[in-house]
């Protein structure tokens, strides 16, 4: 775990460029600031849907692993949550049934699975509202009616330490003043969780289709930063600093008593995984596991 110290006391170079740094530092702010008062707002005083989305490119090679995690889920349905879960197919319908054929084409210009669930995602939430969640995140069993009570968008924060590779644990970043060089905030794609037509998830599908839309002369764009975090973490940035009041979202600090990501899992060491298959033509393996 990384040693805690203040912003004055970390002497290194900084690894981030500018803009990156001072999106970084935004998101530490919102992460680190005392609680905020109950919402006070009209503007987001209506419940999210108690729907829940999920998405896996090929449900027909749909492994094992991954669907106990989904199902995890499922015993919300006993008490009047709405399950959906859509594949490659019935995602591209959803979008250019809904929003059209410019959308469309994004997605289909989305070469990985974990793009399109990236770019899905925001259509889906922007269009109808509501919690769309990771395939292979699973549900402990928390109480999760306060997350749909308004339609803020509600994100769980995460920090990367660059000198290590590795995760900062949301015990330490969290803590107010806390901060190393090395250090990245940023926030997480799932959950997503807002009502209809939030401001900022209409602000990341459109940067993500602007993105996709792009004609790189270095090839495919970076997963990350085209439709992932670095790209909900720009539109964050974004729609806050031209004005849009800060109530509209609402950090989830404790997200991991309700759900965490599954590790390990089959497919995180194939060409599913996106970080093994980032800025390369995507081809599914042939023998895929199941198990």
């Amino acid at each position: 775990m990384s040693q805690e110290v203040h912003p004055n006391q970390a002497d290194e170079a900084d690894p981030l460029a500018p803009a990156e740094r001072a999106r970084s530092n935004f998101v530490r702010g919102m992460v680190q600031c005392p609680s905020r008062s109950p919402l006070n707002s009209v503007t987001w005083s209506e419940p999210t849907p108690r729907r829940i989305v999920q998405f896996w490119n090929d449900l027909r090679h749909l492994p094992d692993d991954v669907k106990a995690c989904m199902d995890s889920w499922r015993p919300l349905e006993r008490i009047g949550f709405e399950l959906e879960v859509f594949d490659e197919d019935s995602a591209r319908s959803f979008i250019r049934n809904r929003l059209g054929r410019r959308h469309e084409q994004a997605f289909d210009r989305c070469y990985h699975p974990s793009m399109m669930s990236d770019y899905f995602r925001y259509s889906y939430v922007l269009v109808e509202g509501g919690f769309y969640i990771d395939a292979d995140d699973v549900y402990h069993g928390t109480p999760i009616d306060h997350l749909f009570a308004d339609g803020r968008l509600k994100l769980q924060p995460f920090c990367y330490d660059i000198p290590s590779s590795q995760m900062v644990a949301a015990s330490t970043f969290t803590k107010p003043g806390v901060n190393q060089s090395g250090w990245i905030f940023y926030f997480n794609t799932t959950p997503l969780i807002a009502s209809r037509n939030h401001p900022i998830v209409e602000r990341a599908l459109l940067n993500a289709t602007l993105s996709l839309e792009a004609d790189l002369p270095s090839g495919l764009p970076e997963v990350q930063a085209s439709t992932g975090p670095g790209n909900l973490t720009r539109s964050v940035f974004e729609v806050i600093s031209e004005g849009c009041s800060p109530d509209s979202i609402a950090v989830a600090h404790d997200w991991e008593q309700i759900s965490t990501s599954q590790w390990p899992l089959s497919y995180r060491n194939d060409s599913r995984n996106w970080r093994l298959s980032n800025q390369k033509a995507y081809r599914a393996s042939q023998n895929l596991d199941v198990r």
